[in-house]
């Protein structure tokens, strides 16, 4: 099991430790469990798209035979938003006029509305013919995981993951120049760390950014 999984195992079992010596009066001098050391938990993943990869994924998912799973990964890479909430998604929850799409039920509990890039909008108006229908994906998560995997191993790219999507998205927004702030505003995070485990700058990119300038050059540009 993963780091993560068996420390919620054990909080569970702390929990029902606790209700019985407080609630049932079952005599317990401490939890047996609190003296166990737990993993630490590091199940945080730095996979992003490498070159040449996103065309190869293209490729593969335009060989699907439901039209809607290309549309949802490259969506996924524009937005950030997690799988089941792009499923769920509905047409009246998107407002292409402002730019935006609004999350009413996300993994944190909390609704939130974020912006759309231009390429985010334009998959939402190739779709717009199709807005008879409530959801904008109307896919169930099963046909969608199984297409998903099979197009994946046809791009040769067992080792990434839908989630990893989240992680690009991310990323991308960072080297665009968004701030924490904004950041959150497009992942729900209420957590800034949480950002730090899914934008994942690349150091090329960065250099590129750095190229030509100088700590003097930006001191006398200030005064």
């Amino acid at each position: 099991m993963k780091p993560a999984t068996v420390r919620r195992e054990f909080a569970g079992l702390h929990h029902a430790l606790d209700v019985a010596r407080k609630d049932w009066g079952i005599v317990l001098e401490r939890s047996p469990v609190a003296s166990v050391s737990l993993p630490t938990l590091n199940n945080g993943r730095d996979r992003r798209l490498r070159e040449g990869e996103l065309v190869r994924l293209e490729e593969a998912l335009a060989r699907t035979r439901n039209e809607l799973v290309r549309p949802v990964v490259l969506f996924a890479i524009e937005t950030a938003i997690r799988r089941a909430e792009i499923l769920a998604l509905e047409w009246r929850h998107v407002d292409l006029e402002q730019r935006t799409a609004n999350i009413p039920w996300s993994k944190t509990g909390k609704a939130r509305t974020i912006p759309l890039t231009e390429a985010a909008v334009g998959l939402l108006r190739a779709r717009a013919p199709a807005k008879t229908q409530s959801r904008v994906f109307p896919i169930t998560s099963v046909a969608f995981r199984l297409a998903w995997e099979r197009a994946r191993e046809r791009a040769g790219l067992s080792d990434l993951r839908f989630h990893d999507s989240r992680h690009e998205a991310l990323s991308r927004f960072c080297e665009l120049g968004l701030t924490i702030p904004e950041l959150a505003v497009i992942s729900g995070h209420r957590d800034p760390r949480m950002l730090f485990r899914y934008a994942h700058l690349s150091p090329a990119d960065l250099a590129k950014k750095l190229a030509g300038r100088s700590w003097a050059e930006e001191i006398g540009r200030r005064t």
